[in-house]
């Protein structure tokens, strides 16, 4: 496993998701006050890029702007259609003002 920076903490505001290219990987970071998340950034209905739609802090769920399907930030898995395939999560660790994810 190996650990990448993605950015800096104020690169990514507070209840939002950036679209971050770290390690060949296309991610969707959010930041959720003290939490913070990494996914694939592709629905896997279409490749459609996550961060560019809403992120629900009460659930959790990052939304698919195109079609609306929802993905939980912790698992991955799609809560609605038209997706039925988890995006890929990732470890995220803040160490100063420093972002990083841990990957395979």
């Amino acid at each position: 496993m190996s650990r990448q920076r993605l950015c800096a903490v104020t690169d990514v505001p507070d209840g939002e998701a950036v679209r971050i290219d770290a390690a060949g990987l296309r991610l969707a970071v959010v930041h959720l006050g003290e939490d913070w998340y990494a996914v694939g950034d592709r629905c896997t209905h279409q490749d459609i890029s996550l961060a560019e739609g809403e992120v629900d802090a009460r659930t959790l769920e990052i939304e698919c702007w195109k079609h609306g399907s929802c993905f939980s930030l912790t698992t991955g898995e799609p809560s609605s259609m038209p997706a039925t395939k988890a995006t890929p999560t990732y470890t995220v660790t803040v160490d100063g003002d420093d972002v990083f994810v841990e990957i395979d």
